[in-house]
């Protein structure tokens, strides 16, 4: 067992009533051991890390070809070392004991319009069952921890793994893997009231008969349509809550294959939602019958063509690509970021845009994708020097994607996360770690800022149409958020996905490229702009330029 494994050891509670579980991802192990509170007692300098499956199976291989030219483009696109901060905004237990603002937060951030951060706990507070907690900017360049609630592992659940979301009014909603009615976990909701936070439980699991409602909601998130429904994750699959005469209606309405209490969930501007399972992606379309039709959008195959146990949020662009994370597949088994683009017919292409290779370039990306304007990805991975990494995927145009490092965890600034990270709107990246940090190695949050500002490049030609031998000029305009990349930068421009058509130098935001020698016909040219220390790159809109034959 690797270094990073020999510290993610922890059982979770009601996992017994799954079966036997066998097998490891990586380094992490499930047992089916039931802990008892005696277990969950911290013990001080030990993370407590959850243990997960792996999954065997075929593994097919579809190899991925790198084009020489398309490396020799990337050259173009190399840049100077990141000028990345990393800054703890809070260290978990503060106190010592029982860790009573909490210890291990496995789980991603959110932040309300006021700038405050919410996240769980899985362990700590004042009964040692976990808690959820606000950090606020105090004002003075800090922050100020307030716990809104500390779970008792009884009848208002405990070990809240997956992330909280909120609602338009300020109610805070989540789950637990454990207690309440039938010790399997709830769903619970946190209204303020007079300064304080009232916890309600919308749901025990496993109180139906033969426990078909499922049970143990792990890393999941809960996501909320328009008419106030939440959905979720949990052994059963995808479950919704529905507001029924004061109280709450769950109904399962999808079970397909693999763990879903270990995937997540997305809705889009239609209503429909996207999740993942170990095993799959899925979409789930409104039936328009108060139903839901279900679509297997991509099974992972595996090792090295494929990513498998895909754990992480998935996260969709305004074009209706969807992302997200797998623990393990890819060229060395340490896992992949995949893109899912829509076809005709309903039918998903998959891409794999990065394979984790392990040492520097970190392994395992426990959590999903965050998405910048520019189409840049930034993610975490829980291997990767001490304690784990903070990455960027930049987008090079043409589905090229360069990989950097933005930090490396040493544990003394946080070890091992696990979540998905929250970009703000300014470029910073927020997120948490599940050990490590100034007390204990019970984890912080952190802050990653420094991160390249997004760009958009806008490609136009004139003449279009031409004549042949005409001489076509391709302007390009970069943009970007907080001001325009610096003069004297390249910008390529390309025909297709191989061929450079030429360069040109960026003065006042703009570059351009003038050719005599396109051929007759329409020739599709994009403007790809490499990005420096500051700004992210971009590519362009496909510009198709139009070469009539001379008269």
């Amino acid at each position: 067992m690797d270094s990073a494994g020999a510290h993610l050891r922890e059982t979770a509670p009601g996992l017994h009533s799954q079966g036997t579980i066998v097998g490891t991802v990586g380094a992490w192990k499930i047992s089916d051991e039931q802990t008892g509170f005696g277990a969950r007692k911290l013990a001080m300098g030990e993370p407590h890390f959850g243990r997960f499956y792996e999954w065997a199976g075929a593994c097919a291989v579809r190899g991925v070809l790198m084009l020489a030219v398309v490396l020799a483009v990337l050259l173009i696109f190399a840049r100077p070392a990141m000028g990345q901060t990393e800054s703890v905004l809070y260290n978990f237990c503060a106190g010592g004991g029982f860790c009573t603002d909490g210890s291990t937060p496995w789980a991603g951030l959110v932040s309300d319009a006021a700038g405050n951060l919410y996240g769980t706990t899985r362990w700590g507070g004042l009964w040692g069952g976990g808690t959820v907690f606000e950090l606020s900017p105090n004002g003075n360049g800090g922050w100020t921890e307030t716990v809104l609630h500390s779970f008792t592992g009884g009848a208002d659940g405990e070990q809240p793994w997956g992330p909280v979301m909120l609602d338009s009014a300020g109610n805070v909603y989540g789950t637990t893997a454990g207690g309440g009615a039938a010790t399997l976990g709830v769903v619970f909701e946190l209204s303020p009231a007079g300064g304080s936070w009232t916890e309600t439980v919308l749901y025990n699991f496993c109180t139906q008969s033969g426990c078909t409602d499922g049970g143990n909601p792990l890393r999941a998130n809960l996501i909320m349509d328009a008419a106030g429904n939440l959905c979720g994750m949990n052994s059963a699959g995808v479950f919704e809550l529905s507001p029924s005469g004061g109280g709450w209606t769950e109904q399962v309405i999808y079970n397909g294959g693999g763990d879903a209490r270990l995937g997540g969930l997305t809705m889009d501007a239609a209503g429909n939602i996207f999740g993942t399972t170990t095993t799959e992606v899925f979409e789930l379309s409104p039936s328009g019958a108060g139903g839901w039709n279900a679509t297997v959008m991509h099974t992972f195959a595996g090792a090295p063509g494929d990513g498998s146990d895909a754990v992480g949020l998935p996260t969709l662009d305004s074009s209706g690509n969807l992302y997200g994370t797998t623990i393990r597949g890819g060229a060395k088994d340490h896992g992949t970021v995949y893109e899912l683009t829509p076809g005709e017919n309903g039918e998903w292409t998959e891409q794999i845009l990065h394979s984790f290779k392990g040492g520097t370039d970190g392994a395992y990306p426990w959590g999903g994708v965050a998405l910048d304007a520019g189409g840049n990805l930034y993610g975490t991975t829980a291997k990767g020097g001490k304690g784990g990494t903070v990455f960027e995927l930049a987008a090079l145009g043409n589905s090229n994607y360069e990989d950097t490092i933005l930090w490396v965890f040493n544990g003394k600034d946080g070890a091992y996360p696990a979540g998905t990270l929250m970009l703000d709107g300014a470029g910073n990246l927020y997120g948490t770690t599940g050990s490590g940090g100034a007390h204990h190695n019970q984890g912080v949050v952190f802050e990653v800022s420094g991160v390249r500002k997004a760009t958009t490049t806008t490609l136009m030609s004139a003449p279009n149409p031409s004549t042949y031998g005409e001489a076509v000029t391709f302007t390009a305009v970069i943009s970007g958020r907080g001001g325009e990349p610096p003069d004297g930068e390249t910008v390529t421009f390309m025909t297709g996905k191989k061929t450079v058509l030429g360069t040109g130098t960026l003065s006042g935001g703009s570059a351009n490229f003038t050719s005599t020698t396109l051929k007759v016909g329409t020739t599709s040219v994009t403007a790809v702009y490499g990005g420096d220390a500051n700004f992210s790159g971009s590519a362009s809109n496909v510009v198709k330029q139009v070469v009539k034959k001379a008269k």
